[in-house]
């Protein structure tokens, strides 16, 4: 059932994902498409996210946005009245020096070996924050030595949550924290929960699939939505996923049907970086738990001898 809906302003409007925008000339959403979309949400009793581009809007635009209730996801330079506050790099989120420990949440997008390479300055911000999203645009390019390396910084970041939550302050850092506080599956959800408006007016299962060249839409403000085989992108048609505990993955559609073709299937790079990270995650909350009570209602994470669930699909 669909919950969330996600409108990008602009042609440019920032990616908070995987997916790269590569789209420089503005096209903004005509004003009266964003009305339809407003009167669409209410209709629908949807949760509106506004995905804005670099620049302020036209005052009727911030106009029509007030009259429902929404979640604002900006880039760094429109960060002042932002829930969401993207970074298109660790080193641009090194430089921001207005981090708030409020509701605001952050996202870094990066490459794994600028992550690997740039992990320190990702610790020294922890303690300034209160959410922080860590996106790695390039999970399809991870190798074996990578898979190694990610474990070793995890586990070095780990250190820094560790140190924040004994100290009597809290961080939520969704590769290390997520799955402690998870007692099911939290995943992408495009086509599920989630549907994104682009500018052009029609539906797309999320804002990749408008920026790529073999997206394709899936309905428009006046017919509706029409997802073809709509259960493909629902749990329960996701046969290793249904019965995995990674909870925190993102299996991310996009990058299913991207690396596997199959929008329920998950590549073997996605499956592996998520379980190192529930790994790391069941690590972080024993060390926790050592200095004293810590989530007394959750279950201990169990330990596990494989990355990929794929490899151990019969017991599954």
């Amino acid at each position: 059932m669909i919950q969330y809906f996600i409108i990008l302003l602009d042609d440019t409007s920032v990616s908070f994902c995987h997916y790269a925008n590569r789209r420089t000339s503005p096209k903004l959403m005509p004003i009266d498409t964003l009305r339809m979309a407003v009167l669409y949400a209410m209709k629908q009793n949807l949760n509106v996210q506004l995905v804005y581009p670099s620049y302020t809007l036209p005052k009727e635009y911030d106009e029509v946005i007030d009259t429902i209730d929404h979640v604002c996801i900006k880039p760094a330079t429109l960060a002042e009245d932002a829930d969401v506050v993207v970074f298109d790099s660790i080193n641009e989120a090194s430089q921001f020096n207005a981090y708030k420990r409020d509701d605001t949440s952050y996202v870094i997008r990066t490459t794994h070996q600028s992550l690997f390479a740039e992990a320190g300055d990702i610790a020294a911000l922890l303690p300034k924050l209160s959410r922080l999203n860590l996106v790695i645009t390039d999970v399809d390019t991870f190798t074996d030595t990578d898979f190694n390396t990610y474990t070793d910084v995890l586990s070095m970041l780990s250190k820094t949550v560790e140190d924040i939550y004994v100290g009597g302050s809290t961080v939520q850092f969704n590769v290390l924290t997520d799955r402690m506080m998870l007692d099911q599956m939290n995943n992408c959800g495009a086509g599920e929960t989630s549907v994104t408006l682009a500018p052009d007016g029609r539906f797309y299962i999320c804002p990749a699939f408008y920026y790529d060249e073999d997206g394709s839409a899936v309905g428009d403000l006046s017919t509706g939505l029409n997802i073809l085989n709509r259960q493909l992108y629902q749990l329960d048609h996701a046969p290793l996923c249904r019965r995995c505990d990674a909870y925190q993955c993102r299996r991310c559609i996009w990058l299913n049907h991207k690396i596997t073709l199959e929008v329920n299937t998950p590549s073997h790079e996605q499956c592996v970086i998520a379980h190192i990270e529930r790994n790391a995650s069941k690590k972080l909350l024993d060390n926790i738990r050592r200095h004293g009570e810590f989530l007394p209602d959750k279950e201990t994470i169990k330990k596990i001898d494989y990355l990929d669930p794929f490899d151990v699909r019969k017991e599954l």
